[in-house]
């Protein structure tokens, strides 16, 4: 019995902690891209700026970790350790960031250039390449519900690309735009391959996956990201530029900051509620919840940046949502017939909180 209840509050605690990872994932999801489209529209030029900020929050995440190595210290005192990543998890960590700096680059290059509408019908083709990566790299299985919610939202983001041509903002010359669209393209496929390679690292790792210590690759992830766009910050004067840019700014020298830091705070939402994505269930479903907010990011562009809201942002809405429905509904029925099935056994579960 004692075991049952503990299984069963691991399970209570891995589903609040994916309930908290959506919402920090559609913060930041939703947020990112306009508070980052709201530095160019008013002025601001510096690409590599803008990738620096979505990783560069990372510091935030010593919260959590100080929080977390304080209730190791509680439960165990002579063996709790401040950090619990082994070099493996290290090394791959920081490849992964790497690649996470050149993913932000391009992003911001697609900002820079695309109004939000266009930009989020072209990252929604990041679900096919999760998908297929997901299926090379960690064997993902696919289900009727799992391959109808990919074919839907991927119909969301190509229904969104039928009226395109007319987005092309004000004084941007045909060449900028198109440079934009394949930063952005490279973007979203960068992405699809980024997300399964953290979870095969997950899978590779022969250490215990807790949250604390997703926590601590995350940390170390944005570092080494915020490493790769920091450099090319400094080979392309960013740092000299920021003083005179904030005064030309056309919200204001004080607003000017304010947008940067909260383009970090949000951006650094988007990151931790993937990840916990990932780790709580899988990179297939952390991708098909960033695919299927794209449309509520659409709706707000329109709302805040009154960019036309035509019948083909509508219908994509609407398959966005059938295939985030179908996805959870295909595993609520999964789960309920697991239920029924005989309980795993303890080494079978994969535990939430720490024990070292």
């Amino acid at each position: 019995m004692e075991m049952e209840e503990d299984q069963n509050t691991k399970i209570k605690q891995k589903r609040s902690l994916l309930i908290l990872s959506c919402i920090l994932l559609t913060l930041g999801n939703c947020g990112g891209p306009l508070v980052m489209r709201l530095y160019f529209i008013h002025g601001g030029k510096r690409v590599w700026l803008s990738s620096w900020l979505e990783t560069g929050g990372w510091p935030i995440i010593l919260l959590p970790l100080a929080a977390a190595y304080y209730q190791r210290r509680r439960r165990c005192t002579r063996t709790a350790k401040p950090i619990q990543m082994k070099p493996f998890l290290f090394f791959s960590s920081a490849l992964i960031g790497l690649l996470t700096g050149l993913d932000d680059y391009l992003y911001a290059e697609g900002v820079a250039r695309l109004p939000v509408s266009t930009l989020s019908l072209i990252i929604a083709s990041h679900l096919g390449f999760t998908a297929a990566f997901a299926y090379l790299l960690v064997k993902q299985k696919f289900t009727s519900y799992s391959v109808n919610a990919v074919v839907l939202l991927t119909m969301g983001g190509a229904v969104l690309a039928l009226h395109t041509s007319g987005d092309r903002p004000k004084g941007e010359s045909e060449k900028e735009y198109i440079v934009g669209f394949f930063m952005t393209l490279s973007a979203a496929a960068l992405y699809g391959f980024v997300l399964p390679l953290v979870e095969l690292m997950y899978k590779k790792s022969k250490q215990r996956i807790t949250y604390s210590l997703v926590l601590e690759v995350q940390l170390v992830m944005c570092f080494f990201a915020t490493v790769f766009c920091t450099i090319g910050m400094l080979i392309n004067n960013d740092f000299k530029v920021i003083p005179r840019e904030a005064k030309k700014f056309g919200m204001g020298e004080t607003e000017y900051y304010v947008v940067l830091v909260w383009s970090a705070i949000v951006w650094q939402a988007f990151f931790l509620g993937a990840i916990g994505i990932i780790f709580c269930a899988s990179s297939l479903v952390s991708a098909i919840v960033i695919a299927s907010l794209l449309p509520v990011t659409e709706v707000l562009a329109v709302i805040f940046y009154r960019e036309n809201f035509k019948a083909e942002k509508g219908v994509s809405l609407a398959l966005s949502l059938w295939g985030f429905v179908s996805y959870f509904y295909g595993e609520i029925k999964h789960t309920n017939k697991n239920k029924k099935m005989p309980a795993p056994q303890e080494s079978e579960i994969h535990g939430i909180l720490d024990t070292s």
